[in-house]
């Protein structure tokens, strides 16, 4: 048992230190899983290396590598110059919009990569009179539903990990629960943050004519973490709303090998919903690895560029904790945990103490990291069978990433940076009591709705 809670140290001291050192969590981890394999669990350095997710890498990659050739050769941007022209001027529907593209941006394999609509739409609120905060709970739910689609990362990461253990949770379901939370948040913001009053405002001259071309001047960011460049962004956003006057190109059709990107993303989808309907298991990442053999083959110049935006900083952070994870499995570490879970008392308490816990850390560090370790950590609570796998599972990863909103995460920190310098003391305690409210909102909940009908 000693060496046990040792590993279990290890394990937190590698998060603690990665986070105030500022280094990349998944490479101390893996070199940290193979420390503590070799001479305190007796493994080979071969089981070591075996515990590494080979199916998680084969699905960031695909998914990743797909959508950059979809972002690299314009189709993205264009999608979401044409949605948001569709707006016109009702500016009660415009944190829906923005809502709404988010999801479809964060379900491209990156959750955070949705956060390239902050910069646009917190300017845009200002104009339309639109409480910032409304715009960017907007945002933030969109990047936390859009994050559990079957291609993105939160969904990967979450349904893969259960799936590797024998629990048989469906990723539909689970982006259907993440889908179903994040809308209730936007509608509980609508009702907080005046949404309600813009039904009967209009603008007087429509977004139309005013929205910056993003294919011009405002590509999708190629890494999730580029907040410094998102906030670039937003100062040349603002400019060109402050010229209502400057003439914007009208957008033109979308080319051939925009065309063709649309299509396979249609296809990838209806492929997946359809495999899902007749009862087989897609393998997303290998699909994605099929539709984009036919992009680059249409267009091999964005296929090469699309190439080096491959997230290989997520494959390497979810590949450590899932190594060290293993390691910890194989010495029993991840057994007591489940023994100390069940000492809580019931099992839906426990269920809702590691919500609440998961939610609470990744308020303050990396979603994807807590899904990582949290995930397997939180297997030996449904081992009883007394409460639904799946439902955990499923809850545990909605209240991890619903908690994003609060600035002290890379999410909030870009709503405060996109907004005028007067504004940011209110939206940082707004943000800051919205994203702790989580904390316990989010776990009462879904464990609630998911875990509590499960036990009856």
């Amino acid at each position: 048992m000693d060496l046990q809670i040792a590993a279990l140290i290890i394990f937190v001291g590698v998060f603690v230190l990665a986070t105030l050192r500022k280094v990349h969590i998944g490479v101390l981890m893996f070199a940290a899983a193979a420390g503590v394999g070799v001479w305190m669990a007796g493994m080979t350095i071969d089981k070591v290396v075996a515990g590494f997710p080979i199916g998680i890498l084969v699905l960031l990659v695909g998914v990743t590598y797909f959508f950059a050739i979809a972002q690299a050769n314009g189709t993205i941007d264009r999608i979401i110059e044409m949605a948001i022209a569709k707006v016109g001027d009702r500016a009660f529907f415009l944190p829906l919009a923005f809502f709404a593209l988010t999801i479809g941006i964060s379900a491209m394999g990156s959750p955070l990569a949705g956060l390239v609509m902050a910069p646009i739409g917190m300017p845009l609120a200002k104009r339309y009179g639109i409480d910032r905060m409304l715009m960017g709970i907007a945002i933030g739910s969109g990047l936390s539903a859009g994050g559990f689609a079957p291609t993105s990362l939160f969904g990967i990461v979450t349904y893969g990990t259960a799936r590797a253990a024998g629990i048989d949770l469906d990723p539909l379901v689970l982006f259907s629960v993440a889908l179903g939370a994040n809308v209730l948040l936007l509608a509980t913001a609508y009702v907080l943050f005046g949404g309600f009053k813009l039904l009967n405002a209009r603008t007087t001259d429509g977004f139309g004519s005013n929205v910056p071309r993003f294919s011009a001047s405002r590509p999708t960011p190629s890494h999730p973490f580029e907040r410094e460049g998102n906030i670039a962004r937003s100062k040349q956003a603002v400019q060109v709303l402050e010229e209502p006057h400057a003439a914007t190109p009208k957008p033109a059709r979308l080319n051939r090998n925009q065309i063709i990107t649309v299509l396979c993303m249609a296809g990838l989808v209806v492929t997946v919903i359809l495999m899902s309907l007749l009862g087989s298991s897609p393998d997303i990442g290998v699909l994605c690895f099929a539709f984009a053999s036919v992009l680059t083959l249409c267009d091999p110049q964005s296929g090469k560029s699309a190439v080096t935006k491959i997230d290989w900083s997520t494959v390497l952070l979810v590949g450590g904790i899932i190594t060290f994870v293993g390691v910890l499995q194989t010495m029993g570490a991840v057994a007591l945990l489940g023994e100390a879970a069940s000492a809580v008392g019931t099992p839906l308490l426990a269920a809702l103490v590691i919500c609440a816990i998961g939610g609470l850390v990744s308020a303050f560090a990396s979603t994807t990291g807590m899904l990582a370790a949290l995930v397997p950590l939180a297997l030996p609570l449904v081992a009883s069978g007394d409460i639904a796998g799946w439902a955990v599972i499923a809850a545990l990863g909605v209240c991890s990433s619903i908690v994003d909103v609060s600035p002290f995460s890379t999410v909030g920190a870009t709503f405060v940076a996109t907004v005028d310098e007067e504004e940011r003391p209110r939206i940082t305690k707004l943000l800051t009591r919205w994203g702790l409210s989580m904390v316990v909102f989010g776990p009462l909940l879904l464990v609630g709705t998911l875990v509590l009908p499960s036990s009856l």
